[in-house]
């Protein structure tokens, strides 16, 4: 079952949810230290992981699914999110370089179709990173958070999931070791306990990430969605996507 936007815009505004961020944030930017020139995309809630690579990647997109809701997104300028069907995303094949997944799979009730969809966007030296609740984890017991909701996975279920779907799973890292409390001092010792956790006690993060780049010798016609007739979001070398819109409605 699919989480309400609503729900976790309001958690993510929390001190425990912003510091639940700033954890995991932590772990993204490490996996993906630089994404300069590169078509990024966030599916499900992905955008208070997506402000990282606003400002570097050369397009940023954020699709939340229809059952979940949508948000503007960011704030502070036009809009880049998009309410879309998750198993038919309005993008060419192989039109991004980065999928960032989170809050999406544990919930998807379509999660094959959803990622073999993303399998068909993927460029061919891209790569996917998704964030999923740890099944053995404290957070996936705390029906609270956002975390606590869905289907939580262990690192030999991911690599089954994603090998199922033509990916091939490259890193698994952790986050989230700090317990979800709303303790101010446990809060502020986040650092601690992820550096402790992350060294000595990986199998009791709150969060896997796993990170993943698809098979091409594995693609089976008959395995992959059926293809449909998409309204595509355009995404060009130089110009925005409402430029190119506006000039040729005017050639019309």
């Amino acid at each position: 079952m699919w989480m309400d936007v609503v729900d976790l815009r309001d958690f993510y505004s929390t001190p425990l949810g912003g510091m639940a961020r700033r954890m995991i944030r932590r772990r993204i930017r490490t996996l993906w230290p630089d994404c300069k020139g590169m078509k990024v995309l966030g599916l499900g809630y992905a955008t208070p992981y997506l402000g990282l690579f606003k400002s570097d990647a050369e397009r940023t997109l954020a699709f939340m699914p229809s059952p979940q809701g949508v948000l503007h997104w960011p704030n502070e300028s036009r809009s880049l999110t998009t309410l879309v069907d998750e198993t038919d995303l309005p993008l060419p094949d192989l039109s991004v370089d980065r999928v960032l997944i989170v809050h999406a799979v544990e919930c998807a009730e379509q999660l094959r179709n959803m990622l073999r969809e993303v399998w068909r966007v993927l460029s061919g030296s891209g790569r996917v990173l998704i964030v999923v609740p740890n099944r053995s984890g404290v957070w996936a017991r705390m029906e609270r958070t956002p975390f606590g909701m869905g289907r939580p996975y262990s690192p030999r279920q991911l690599n089954s999931l994603l090998r199922d779907n033509m990916f091939t799973p490259l890193h698994v890292d952790q986050a989230l070791f700090v317990p979800p409390s709303k303790s101010r001092m446990i809060m502020g010792s986040a650092p601690a306990w992820e550096k402790i956790g992350h060294r000595f006690f990986p199998g009791f993060a709150g969060v896997w990430l796993v990170e993943a780049t698809k098979q091409i010798y594995a693609a089976n016609p008959e395995a992959t969605v059926k293809s449909k007739r998409r309204n595509l979001v355009s995404l060009p070398q130089r110009q925005s996507w409402t430029t190119n819109h506006r000039q040729k409605s005017s050639k019309r």
